[in-house]
């Protein structure tokens, strides 16, 4: 932590950083990501039809699992790193579903794939 408050005061100076301190914190979430292969983004959805969610999750030295949510609300736990979840059919309008990988406390680590859906 103090280390990461050092490196804030620094940057704010414009002051030089060393690499080596930069790339420390760079790397926390380097080894994590998190992506949903379908639907796409911008994708139109039937409101007569559940939603497959597509997914591959690689929660990194910082994560364990990860969450799926709708509209900012939790949809589900998904503990498999690849695999699909099935959403029972959405309400029409624009909604935003997020895969964010989590710690094992369930909070998230700041790693995370979000995209927009329109069902009609």
């Amino acid at each position: 932590m103090c280390k990461l408050k050092l490196l804030a005061v620094l940057l704010a100076f414009g002051c030089y950083v060393p690499l080596a301190l930069a790339d420390e914190y760079a790397s926390l979430a380097d080894d994590a990501s998190a992506a949903i292969s379908s639907p796409v983004d911008g994708a139109k959805l039937s409101r007569t039809e559940q939603t497959k969610i597509d997914y591959e999750v690689m929660p990194g030295s910082k994560g364990d699992h990860s969450h799926l949510y709708v509209d900012d609300k939790q949809a589900a736990v998904l503990r498999p790193l690849k695999g699909s979840h099935t959403l029972a059919s959405l309400a029409p309008g624009k909604h935003e579903i997020c895969i964010k990988v989590v710690n094992k406390g369930h909070t998230p680590i700041g790693v995370q794939q979000c995209i927009k859906v329109s069902v009609e």
